[in-house]
């Protein structure tokens, strides 16, 4: 995994331990970082970093954020290819790489918010690989998809105003 990948993930974490139910926004990062210790990081830096045009971080930098995100600072590093950790079960990474897959697409569809927020919301499901087992058997099942939309709507409710106010907890999209 690529360290552009590792701060985008650890963004959509920390949104989520912070109840955001999103990933926190760079600018949103930077202000916690800001209020949080007496270290400072600028945005840009922060995108660059992202985007991959500047593909390494200083070392007070690294020690920042991993202290921010509570990680080792090692794991901000790209990863050498075809690493895993050891200790991980082969159905966990299977797991965690598929959740991480999904989270990279929803950033590469973030100007498609209804098909980011989709993307999201597997992820952060227990079980991202069955619930993606289950959108095969519906589109296998003739006319189930049809049926679903028909009766679920979810093109209507799922196409909020860019700035409303986040959809309530239980409330499927």
């Amino acid at each position: 995994m690529k360290l552009a990948d590792k701060i985008r993930y650890l963004r959509e974490v920390e949104g989520s331990l912070r109840g955001l139910g999103r990933a926190m926004t760079q600018g949103e990062l930077v202000k916690a970082i800001a209020e949080e210790t007496p270290q400072k990081l600028s945005q840009s830096y922060l995108s660059q970093i992202e985007s991959g045009s500047r593909p390494h971080l200083t070392n007070t930098t690294r020690l920042l954020l991993a202290k921010f995100f509570k990680v080792h600072p090692g794991y901000l590093v790209d990863d050498p290819e075809g690493y895993h950790a050891e200790l991980m079960s082969d159905v966990r990474l299977q797991e965690d790489t598929l959740d991480l897959w999904l989270v990279g697409g929803a950033e590469r569809f973030r100007k498609d918010p209804v098909l980011r927020r989709a993307l999201l919301a597997i992820a952060r499901h227990e079980d991202s690989r069955r619930c993606l087992l289950l959108l095969e058997s519906v589109l296998a099942s003739d006319g189930l998809a049809e049926r679903l939309l028909e009766v679920l709507k979810p093109v209507r409710r799922a196409e909020p105003a860019e700035h409303s106010v986040p959809e309530e907890k239980g409330v499927r999209a």
